[in-house]
């Protein structure tokens, strides 16, 4: 994959190195060729791959998830426009119903390569209806544009949950069990050929474990047949830039996985 200076100075802005993997380090994805560089000063130093640690491509298979319903009944069989409406009409968890402004179906591309899970809206997705709008979201904009993936274009990004938590809190084991189906039945409609989970909330809940994120890290999973990758959510990001260059391992991990390398 050619990095072009828009992409080297949009990896420069998040913080991100950028190295040229050596054939092989990722299955799957091209050496990169050095870019022709502006007059000015090179962006970000460039780092052979080697001198980033990676950790091995591990295949663990994810048991079965059933396909639970939410109180309402069962949505195995919707379709969008069904779906989008059990979900802005669910009352499944009285507490979550009650305080929300909307709900957060999600956002981007319906037939997309990439699906993109979070863990639970905050208080600005809570007000416009769309996941990953604030800080966070910005800086995974900006991760999708260094790989030449757009929100609206390229992939799919939900929750967990669709309603906002109070407080941002961590959403209840009741909770996700209440919203799984309507995520099982968006990964079916999406078809996708890769998931990323974002960050240890999304993991467990996709993969149904309670491994720490550090252990799920580096490892290729699955959602029964679709590769599942894990990384670290954007807002971990933001209060930990030293980790951004293993988010972005994560990412070239999971594009390695698609059926073609070029492009999402």
């Amino acid at each position: 994959m050619d990095l072009s200076a828009r992409k080297r100075r949009i990896l420069a802005d998040i913080g991100i190195p950028v190295w040229r993997a050596r054939d092989g380090a990722f299955p799957g994805v091209p050496a990169a060729a050095p870019a022709a560089e502006p007059s000015a000063a090179p962006l970000v130093p460039e780092v052979e791959s080697s001198q980033v640690p990676s950790a091995p491509l591990e295949s663990s298979e994810a048991p079965a998830i059933p396909a639970s319903v939410p109180a309402e009944g069962g949505v195995e069989s919707l379709d969008w426009p069904e779906l989008e409406a059990r979900v802005r009409d669910c009352t499944a968890c009285a507490e979550l119903a009650g305080q929300r402004t909307q709900t957060v179906f999600g956002v981007g591309d319906r037939r997309a390569r990439w699906l993109l899970v979070g863990e639970a809206p905050g208080a600005e997705e809570d007000r416009r209806g769309e996941p990953f709008v604030g800080r966070a979201g910005q800086l995974l904009d900006n991760m999708l544009a260094a790989l030449g993936l757009d929100r609206r274009q390229d992939v799919f990004i939900a929750n967990v949950l669709k309603c906002r938590p109070p407080n941002n809190r961590d959403p209840s084991p009741e909770e996700s069990r209440a919203c799984r189906g309507f995520l099982n039945r968006q990964i079916a409609l999406v078809q996708p050929e890769v998931i990323v989970a974002l960050g240890r909330i999304a993991a467990q809940h996709l993969l149904e474990t309670d491994q720490p994120l550090g252990r799920l890290r580096g490892s290729l999973h699955r959602y029964r047949e679709v590769p599942l990758v894990v990384t670290y959510h954007p807002a971990y990001l933001l209060r930990k830039p030293q980790d951004k260059a293993k988010a972005w391992q994560d990412l070239q991990r999971a594009r390695a996985c698609l059926t073609s390398a070029s492009g999402g």
